[in-house]
């Protein structure tokens, strides 16, 4: 999820629970010593002095089947912004299906970001030091909101490039195309000579209300046309990238955290096949979805909050969007509360999430099995070491021992708390306490890349490829270790945008090459390996395999088996 996977608390409010599980600052400040991550010794290489060039040339004018769009260039990379996929989901179109984008006849200027959609309130900004890390941009919001970017190395030019289509962050509930500063596409596509495109869609209530059991017919839909926007805009991108100088039959969707479940979720979506050739969930392996009789319930807690009648439906339409979303976060509040997930669990349930409605989604993805819409789909999973560690916004952090580490916890492990900490200690002999605070607590996105690594490999089609991302940020004393959305940077080769989460170090221009070069790869070829990485297999049962992407890079063959084994058995025990 990203930074506000529950309605009224943020991404890492939350989900840092799930880490800590009873660590507070005071049990942070137990007696030991301050352990500092490591940070590059070496200094890193002197600046190079570049004059940044933008223009709008006649170049940047591109035909879409709506109409022409102008872009810029900067420094060579050819950008636009805003164009939009689909209709407005405002009034008469809100909880349908998307329309189609109505067709203008003036070149329409793509210059800058569209609307965002609406969501609930981010308390991640009252905290300096994620404020810090993240350096959130939350855009402005409007229904208007389906609009896609494009970044590319030179348009109309018949050259098939790879095309890469960012899904965002931020669970079902909040989040968008400009949200996190490594999102910006310009370095993948000049230096790797791809097309990067990200889009926005409807959340939360906007997009994931499910009325059909009110409504009927009309809303048969309702429940998952969030999840329907973005296969409309793999559509456009069927029907337009050529012209941008993308390859229509070469499309990756990658995403991180809630980006990530989108990523699995069109992966069982029968409208999305055919419109995507490779997948990447990034730091999301969730297996969070809605059933019709939850929907249900919270549908009707909407319209309560709202004083609104089953019969009198149009009045949704009419409502200020923000009324309608403050009443929706009100509802789950009381009707679909979000608890975590018992140690061992993957069942995340967020109230605003997709829906297993049997047509648009038949099944529950990777629930038992992989989905065989997407059997011939190479797949690409992983997720960060510490995720949601308790070192940001804790100046004591690192004051953490190893019996304070025991008594943090024990209250989610219990009996399995000494085995547990052993098995990590024997994996990572050289971690600290409260890197095996962030390890215990990632089991949630850590066990489900792994079981989705399974399962997509005994389906016996596409390979799966499973890392693991363990390089700690020097910022804040090394506290926040390899947090969730760490590896952002990396992916999208974007260090310098990112230089307040990564310190602009040597080390993290070093595995930005490496992991970028992965990205790519698999993009060009469902394949990750290239020269500047150890031999990367595709994992199996008999040979599971983790690319681990950190200081040194290196497969390991499944480090914690044992010990997410005894998390799991202390959910059960």
């Amino acid at each position: 999820m990203s930074d506000n996977d529950s309605p009224t608390v943020d991404r890492r409010t939350w989900l840092k629970s799930t880490a800590v599980a009873g660590v507070s600052a005071a049990g942070l400040a137990a007696a030991g010593e301050l352990h500092a991550s490591p940070v590059d010794a070496g200094k890193p290489p002197a600046a190079q002095v570049r004059a940044t060039s933008v223009a709008t040339p006649d170049r940047a004018i591109v035909a879409t089947t709506a109409g022409k769009v102008r872009g810029f260039t900067r420094d060579g990379v050819f950008v636009f912004k805003g164009i939009p996929y689909a209709d407005t989901t405002a009034g008469a179109n809100r909880f349908l299906p998307p329309q189609p984008v109505k067709p203008w006849t003036d070149v329409r200027p793509t210059l800058a970001w569209g609307p965002v959609s609406p969501h609930g309130p981010r308390t991640g900004w009252v905290n300096q030091e994620e404020q810090f890390l993240y350096q959130w941009d939350d855009g402005f919001e409007g229904e208007d909101m389906l609009r896609v970017n494009v970044w590319t190395p030179s348009t109309n030019d018949a050259r098939k490039r790879p095309v890469l289509v960012w899904l965002h962050g931020g669970g079902y509930a909040s989040g968008s195309d400009r949200e996190l500063r490594p999102y910006d596409g310009e370095r993948l596509a000049r230096e790797h000579d791809v097309v990067l495109v990200s889009a926005n869609h409807r959340l939360n209530v906007l997009g994931f209300l499910d009325l059909s059991q009110i409504g009927g017919e009309k809303y048969a839909s309702s429940g998952n046309v969030g999840m329907l926007d973005l296969v409309s805009a793999l559509q456009w991108v069927h029907d337009n990238i050529a012209q941008f100088g993308g390859d229509p039959g070469n499309v990756t969707i990658f995403g991180q955290s809630g980006g990530g479940g989108k990523v699995t979720t069109l992966m069982g979506m029968p409208a999305a096949k055919g419109l995507f050739h490779k997948a990447v969930a990034i730091s999301g392996s969730l297996f969070s979805f809605g059933t019709p009789e939850g929907a249900t319930k919270l549908a009707n807690g909407v319209l309560t909050e709202l004083g609104i009648a089953k019969d009198d439906l149009g009045k949704l339409h009419s409502i200020p969007a923000s009324q309608l979303v403050a009443a929706a976060f009100a509802a789950q509040a009381k009707v679909a509360p979000f608890a975590f997930p018992k140690p061992g669990s993957l069942s995340l349930e967020l109230g605003w999430q997709p829906l297993v409605d049997g047509k648009v989604l038949p099944t529950r993805p990777f629930d038992p099995t992989a989905p065989a819409e997407s059997a011939n789909v190479p797949f690409l999973v992983g997720n960060t070491f510490h995720e949601f560690s308790p070192g940001i916004n804790n100046p004591k952090a690192h004051l953490m021992d190893w019996a304070a580490l025991d008594k943090a916890l024990q209250p989610r492990l219990g009996a399995q708390t000494a085995p547990v900490i052993a098995e990590y200690r024997k994996a990572f002999p050289n971690a600290k306490p409260l890197e095996i605070v962030g390890l215990a607590g990632a089991d949630l996105f850590r066990r489900g890349a792994v079981l989705q690594a399974e399962r997509k490999a005994a389906q016996g089609g596409a390979p799966a490829y499973l890392y693991w991302f363990g390089w700690k940020t020097p910022v804040l004393d090394g506290r926040p270790l390899a947090y969730h959305c760490q590896d952002l940077a990396m992916w999208f080769d974007n260090i310098d945008l990112a230089a307040q989460a990564t310190g602009g170090v040597p080390s993290a221009r070093a595995l930005a090459s490496k992991m970028s070069g992965a990205l790519v790869a698999f993009a060009r070829t469902g394949n990750p390996n290239h020269s500047g990485i150890p031999k990367w297999p595709a994992y199996s049962a008999a040979n599971p395999a983790n690319m681990i992407f950190d200081e040194k890079v290196e497969v390991r063959m499944d480090p914690d088996r044992e010990a997410r084994r005894l998390i799991a058995a202390g959910a059960t025990s």
